[in-house]
């Protein structure tokens, strides 16, 4: 194992994740593509591939756990702002039984992510350049998650046609976002926090948390 694969191996082991040696290859080799892509593209501001294996690569898998929980094997989850393919085309390479769609409206982020499937032979992720309000899916998604929204209230008004009527939104976040979530009860009272979860992510300092909310049960009664 090289050194990233040791540092990743070791981050998933402090965090209680299991991961197979494909798996460590493939999160690895989008790495280096990131690397790679980032010296002439700036998709990233993480300049370091040691950096990125804790802030995009164990950043995005501290959700893994309830991601496997709220979307069963062949359901469909979209990640909403995704720049260069965070979190979801690690969490696709993870959850190969899921079908992934990635959405963001930078080409450049998105030609990367479809290079780096493509290179990577990842086969569950569709990747969509598209402005989030324009995106009209020919089937709504279980789970909408993002880590890219500045505001909760914003992130649920610009994606709430795109979840299903029992679908759940995945919010990551820093701190926890009381204010945010006061704004938001303020426009859609009818969207209500079920779970939030403080994250624990190997070699990261400062708070990461994640917000799971859905439409109350009278929401379209």
């Amino acid at each position: 194992m090289n050194n990233l694969e040791v540092m990743l191996q070791s981050g998933a082991d402090e965090m209680g994740i299991e991961i197979s040696p494909e798996q460590i290859h493939a999160l690895c080799e989008y790495v280096g593509l990131l690397v790679k892509w980032n010296k002439v593209y700036n998709l990233t501001a993480v300049r370091n591939p040691e950096d990125m294996i804790s802030r995009h690569i164990l950043d995005s898998l501290s959700i893994l756990p309830f991601v496997k929980a709220t979307v069963a094997s062949g359901e469909s989850f979209i990640d909403i702002g995704s720049g260069p393919g965070l979190p979801g085309i690690p969490l696709a390479i993870m959850l190969s039984d899921r079908r992934v769609s990635t959405l963001d409206c930078v080409g450049k982020k998105t030609r990367f992510q479809v290079q780096a499937c493509t290179a990577l032979g990842i086969e569950n992720v569709t990747v969509l350049n598209e402005r989030v309000e324009n995106w009209k899916p020919a089937e709504l998604y279980d789970v909408v998650m993002s880590r890219a929204f500045s505001s909760m209230k914003d992130m649920m008004v610009s994606t709430d046609h795109l979840l299903k009527a029992d679908g759940k939104w995945l919010a990551m976040k820093g701190i926890h976002p009381e204010i945010e979530l006061e704004e938001l009860n303020t426009v859609r009272p009818d969207i209500k926090v079920t779970e939030s979860h403080s994250l624990d992510v190997a070699g990261c300092e400062g708070q990461r948390h994640l917000v799971i909310l859905e439409r109350m049960e009278t929401a379209r009664a």
